[in-house]
């Protein structure tokens, strides 16, 4: 069973899942597309996204905490009325912040952290979304002191909310704790990062979660050139002027283009060497190109992976700074500034990620371990583990 956004109603139940509808915040006066809430949000707080991830912190990151709370108050009333009614064996998680209804219900339950796991601390790790080198520390710490000024207050209060709602109080900092039954993590080992503190036992990294449901998709005839994947997600993409400039640019190159063109693909002319859509079954689109241009969300870094393909990162926000600067220092894409580049960077880039040989057999080496041990089925096992048993999962099992 799911629990969904009204927006997204009978998406899952189209899949032969059972449905339970909440909302996160008033309903509008009119019909809303699916996940335009946020959509909306990220639109009218784009212009932020041209400054650097430490000036983000107080124009993007600290006014996104602020509203993903606002819809955890709002609707814990709600999750705890459907947890009551239908009694579940176990409650699974895949949120950047605490629903207070689900630790309150008494019921087993599993977080997923499928950001980057920098989201799960460490001292000797960079900050989160700082997208600084893991090799030098020298602004860790102003980054977290900016951090902790800008959100001490509302996680503080969050807290306060989570306690009389009937969950523990979070740890300092923190808008979500670690499940005392089952955390899972999503990173390919290739990119993880080395922790000076181990974590708890419950914690299970799957490396990657590839979905298997994507309609199929037929590549162009061949031609000249590489074939490379660009997208932005459906938020980055809707940057009218980004997508326009970069379109400028790879039109002057002897590649061939796939365009994920998103929500706003009218407002902008793809060039003669590209083909496009406002939505593509990205899955199905991986094992046809060389390369992929993209945001570094956590779920395309993670699919790269999974298909060995070598990646251009140009973060906007949230963790894609993270997994663009641990992209690049690991040695399987380029991490590029995503306003500021010059021409011939991207060029030089994309260049290096065609040609470079030892990265692109680092990538396919990696592709080829991961596709061994699918994460979405070790996801289901440990689910299930938890559901049979009430007891915690724990990886010395």
């Amino acid at each position: 069973m799911f629990v969904v956004e009204e927006s997204f109603a009978g998406t899952l139940a189209a899949k032969g899942f059972e449905e339970r509808l909440m909302r996160l915040g008033p309903p509008p006066a009119e019909p809303e597309e699916p996940g335009q809430f946020w959509k909306d949000f990220i639109r009218d707080t784009a212009p932020v996204f041209r400054g650097s991830s430490l000036e983000q912190l107080g124009t993007f990151i600290a006014p996104t905490w602020q509203a993903l709370v606002d819809g955890a108050r709002y609707v814990d009333e709600r999750l705890a009325e459907i947890f009551a009614e239908v009694g579940p064996d176990v409650i699974v998680e895949d949120n950047v912040c605490a629903f207070p209804a689900i630790a309150a219900s008494g019921q087993p339950w599993v977080r997923i952290a499928s950001c980057n796991p920098l989201e799960i601390k460490d001292p000797e790790l960079p900050p989160t979304f700082s997208g600084l080198p893991a090799d030098d520390a020298a602004d860790w710490r102003p980054f977290r002191s900016e951090y902790a000024s800008q959100i001490g207050e509302l996680q503080s209060a969050f807290s306060s909310f989570c306690v009389q709602r009937g969950a523990p109080a979070l740890p300092a900092l923190e808008m979500i704790d670690e499940s005392p039954w089952l955390n899972l993590m999503l990173y390919p080992a290739e990119l993880d990062y080395p922790r000076s503190r181990p974590l708890a036992t419950t914690w299970h990294n799957l490396e990657t979660c590839v979905r298997a449901t994507d309609e199929q998709w037929n590549p162009p005839d061949p031609g000249e050139g590489a074939l490379v994947y660009v997208s932005l997600g459906s938020l980055g993409s809707a940057d009218v002027a980004l997508m326009r400039r970069l379109i400028d640019v790879l039109a002057r190159t002897p590649h061939r283009y796939v365009v994920s063109a998103g929500p706003q693909h009218q407002e902008f002319e793809l060039a003669d060497n590209m083909i496009g859509a406002e939505f593509l079954p990205q899955v199905s689109t991986l094992p046809h190109v060389d390369a992929v241009i993209t945001h570094g969300g956590n779920n395309t870094v993670t699919e790269c992976m999974w298909f060995g393909k070598p990646m251009i990162v140009m973060p906007i926000f949230w963790d894609q700074h993270d997994n663009a600067q641990r992209v690049h220092e690991s040695g399987y894409g380029v991490r590029l500034p995503t306003y500021t580049f010059d021409d011939g960077e991207l060029v030089d880039a994309l260049t290096r990620v065609l040609s470079d040989n030892a990265l692109r057999d680092a990538c396919e080496a990696a592709g080829q371990r991961l596709r061994q041990t699918p994460g979405t089925a070790l996801a289901a096992d440990l689910i299930e583990r938890v559901a049979d048993t009430g007891e915690p999962a724990t990886h010395l099992e």
